[in-house]
């Protein structure tokens, strides 16, 4: 009885493995077997391929958290526009003095190219990796170090650009105060004091504007920045054409009794000492990747394309300024150029140029904020505490900005600024390169 039971069982088994056609023969029964398991097996290997797809699709795009931007393309030109544009401006004519008229439109345009070209490829990482964070591009690449790396990095840079636009409005606020209030030079107050007044625009105008929490908002003060550099523009473009370069001779108190025909014209190509100063002039005038893909992340409707036409507007109308700052204030000092163009326009009673000295105040003022979100995403990347939180968004923006107006204050000049972080960047990639190799 056991063993009917069990050939009953094993024949209703057969049977539903047989196909319903029983005119096949047992040759084709065996055909069909074969073929079934090779179905079978392409099926399962088709399937773990899809698993594997769906596996690697989804661990490529782990970074990304979806949420949708909701700044304009125009805004978003205004913001990478600003952060663009620096006090960097104010030397190119001193570069273009010190490498002619085409050398300087050379490296200009490959300079602004190459820059493009960087940001489409830091477009295409962040679109392959799914990142829309700097850090975490790095991570994805390099893991923990290249975190580590590109947060040092991007944050001495960051820093070092905000500390010298505060250093602009300590060196330069105080002489604009006093000439308004009709006080001479030497005239000593605590309002007209450099210290006193970057901690009063700090917390009187940057930290409100770095309190807001999304950075398209500052594309309204972005382009009453940009506002400002276009009107030093107009006026160096004014100027040429009311200083001439007799009296710029005439005033020289370097003139000499010999005949010197050369200086009132332009030379296309120049090599000197100084020449070599021009390219880190130039390249420095062209940084803003820190704050590419904090302006794509809120981009509306984000997509490459958009960002990359953003980017190339920019650039393109930096690019426009750049070169008419640099063109028309060589031909109207010529050799006479110095490192920061306001410097030449010596006439204190010109209400025209303490305009533009206010301008380029303001200008950089607003130009803070910009860099000091990417700062700050940059700090909440690395601590994980990408949630937005009030409180800690309040308390971490005020000491961020106590620190930076600390070392404004105590540190004596620029150049101590930047050897600071050239010491710190050696020092950063010396312990982190070799983990690369």
């Amino acid at each position: 009885m056991m063993h009917f039971k069990s050939g009953l069982e094993l024949t209703e088994l057969q049977n539903m493995t047989v196909p319903e056609d029983d005119n096949i023969s047992n040759d084709s029964n065996d055909f069909t077997e074969v073929e079934n398991g090779q179905i079978n097996s392409k099926f399962i290997s088709d399937r773990e391929s899809r698993r594997s797809l769906t596996n690697s699709h989804l661990e490529k795009k782990k970074c990304d958290e979806y949420i949708p931007g909701t700044t304009s393309l125009g805004m978003s030109v205004f913001n990478l526009s600003n952060a663009i544009m620096g006090s960097g401006i104010l030397g190119l004519a001193f570069a273009l003095a010190n490498t002619g008229i085409l050398l300087f439109l050379i490296l200009l345009t490959s300079v602004t190219l190459l820059s493009i070209y960087s940001i489409n490829l830091l477009l295409i990482c962040s679109k392959e990796t799914g990142c829309m964070v700097y850090e975490k591009l790095g991570e994805q690449v390099f893991g923990t170090t290249g975190k580590l790396v590109i947060f040092g990095a991007t944050s001495l840079q960051n820093t070092g650009a905000m500390l010298s636009y505060l250093f602009i409005v300590k060196n330069e606020l105080p002489s604009a105060i006093k000439f308004l209030m009709g006080k001479e030079e030497a005239f000593s107050a605590w309002y007209v004091d450099g210290r006193v007044l970057v901690v009063l625009v700090t917390f009187g105008i940057i930290l409100p504007l770095c309190l807001l929490k999304n950075l398209g908002y500052l594309g309204y003060t972005s382009g009453f920045s940009l506002s400002c550099m276009v009107f030093f523009l107009i006026v160096v473009i004014y100027k040429k054409f009311q200083i001439s370069c007799g009296v710029l001779e005439l005033n020289s108190t370097l003139s000499t009794n010999s005949t010197n025909t050369d200086t009132c014209t332009p030379k296309y190509v120049t090599f000197n000492s100084k020449t070599v100063y021009a390219l880190p002039t130039i390249a420095f005038a062209f940084v803003c990747h820190p704050s590419v893909l904090p302006i794509y992340s809120e981009l509306k409707d984000r997509s490459q394309k958009k960002m990359q036409m953003v980017s190339n507007i920019s650039f393109f109308a930096m690019f426009v300024m750049y070169f008419l700052t640099a063109i028309f204030g060589y031909l109207t000092f010529y050799e006479n150029v110095q490192s920061d163009l306001l410097h030449k326009y010596q006439s204190k009673d010109d209400i025209l140029i303490l305009t533009v000295r206010l301008a380029v105040i303001v200008a950089v003022i607003l130009t803070v904020p910009v860099l000091f979100f990417t700062v700050r995403s940059s700090l909440f990347e690395l601590a994980k505490k990408t949630k937005f939180n009030l409180c800690r968004h309040t308390w971490v923006t005020f000491i961020l900005l106590v620190i930076i107006n600390l070392l404004v204050i105590f540190i004596p000049s620029m150049k101590d600024i930047f050897g600071v972080e050239l010491r710190l960047l050696i020092c950063l990639f010396s312990f982190f390169l070799h983990l690369f190799i």
